[in-house]
């Protein structure tokens, strides 16, 4: 038994910090939003599984990398939410795959989707014919956010943690001017304020984080 006290405690405090990741980074699961969400994932197992085995390693150096890793990742986390430029740089940006109907064929080509691999996304969400779709967007963790032409509602958010989503406003015929007048209307002083912007039936619904 002594002989795998080492790894069974190793084994153990992996499962803690696994834990105490999940918690803190506020998910109830190991579901990636984002490619930079499954890079922690894979570094966080090969830490825990590079370890457990290597007798070389000691518990207390194995805890101080744990820490350290966690550390970091709550920095990018905090980076990301309170800074645009470190969140595209980190997790990118949607991508505009159709634009009023016509397939933007080298921002498909540039990022690796096929044309079949776009018209199977289409066809999961219902949709047979291109020049129905005002909009498809490619988000971060690869699903596909389509707007329909005629559609009463963009359904979609205007506004994500803070930061107004650019694609959009363009959708809704709006610009940065206008978002701002709405959210003093709402009493709110900036766009900093805001958790989640959804616009609705031509109307902009605010959610601040002091609500």
């Amino acid at each position: 038994m002594l002989l795998y006290s080492s790894i069974i405690l190793k084994f153990s405090l992996g499962i803690i910090c696994l834990i105490i990741q999940i918690n803190i980074m506020g998910k109830g699961n190991l579901a990636p939003a984002s490619a930079m969400d499954q890079v922690q994932n894979y570094v966080l197992g090969g830490i825990i599984g590079g370890v457990i085995y290597n007798d070389s390693i000691t518990v207390l150096q194995f805890i101080l990398v744990l820490i350290i890793w966690t550390l970091l990742v709550l920095i990018l986390k905090f980076s990301k939410e309170h800074n645009r430029y470190i969140k595209l740089l980190v997790d990118g940006r949607p991508l505009t795959l159709i634009k009023d109907g016509n397939i933007r064929v080298e921002e498909c080509l540039k990022n690796g989707i096929s044309a079949n691999d776009l018209m199977f996304k289409l066809r999961s969400n219902g949709i047979y014919k291109i020049d129905n779709v005002k909009r498809a967007i490619l988000e971060q963790n690869g699903q596909l956010t389509l707007i329909e032409f005629g559609e009463e509602n963009v359904k979609y958010p205007l506004i994500v943690d803070g930061q107004v989503n650019l694609d959009v406003l363009e959708v809704i015929d709006k610009n940065a001017e206008w978002v701002e007048s709405q959210i003093l209307e709402q009493g709110y002083n900036k766009i900093g304020e805001i958790y989640l912007g959804e616009y609705i039936s031509g109307e902009l619904k605010l959610y601040g984080y002091n609500d």
